[in-house]
């Protein structure tokens, strides 16, 4: 590589004596050109982690309230039959709804602003119908799993404590 590049050096010192030479490697080009992209990836995947969580303890808290809201609905629930998976169902199914609707308006959106996005590349690929159904899947499951946990926690109590209030 070093004889080359003092070959085209010499070369080119001939051909334009009062001009500069200078070299670049396509590959440090490359890199070089989509390092801000890269870094913008990272950051994007730290506020996307972030946000998940607080999004996270935000619907925790909000679980939280309705079963607490709802204690006396649960006791008597139990008190007639049902059973622990049923009221964790009723209480998850509410919640399902929210994830629901809010996929539905945020998903043309995403793919708008993801095909805005990926037109300013030379090499571009295109939006799967997947990646929004996993997308989905993966949203519906931090939901489920989050509300899960407190209905868990609200079903189990015993149904005396929660009307013995009154």
């Amino acid at each position: 590589m070093k004889g080359f590049l003092s070959k085209a050096e010499s070369q080119w010192k001939q051909l334009a004596p009062s001009m500069p030479f200078s070299y670049q490697f396509m590959d440090e080009a490359f890199a070089q050109m989509y390092q801000s992209e890269q870094r913008v990836g990272k950051i994007a995947l730290l506020f996307a982690v972030l946000a998940i969580v607080i999004a996270s303890l935000g619907l925790f808290g909000l679980a939280t309230f309705m079963a607490e809201q709802r204690m006396k609905e649960i006791g008597i629930r139990k008190v007639l039959g049902a059973s622990v998976r049923g009221i964790i169902g009723l209480m998850t199914r509410e919640f399902v709804w929210m994830v629901a609707v809010a996929f539905i308006i945020a998903a043309p959106i995403a793919w708008w602003a993801m095909n805005k996005w990926l037109g300013d590349f030379a090499f571009r690929i295109s939006i799967a119908w997947w990646m929004f159904g996993l997308a989905a899947l993966l949203a519906l499951l931090i939901a489920v799993t989050t509300v899960s946990i407190q209905a868990f926690r609200a079903a189990i109590v015993n149904p005396v404590k929660s009307l013995k209030t009154e």
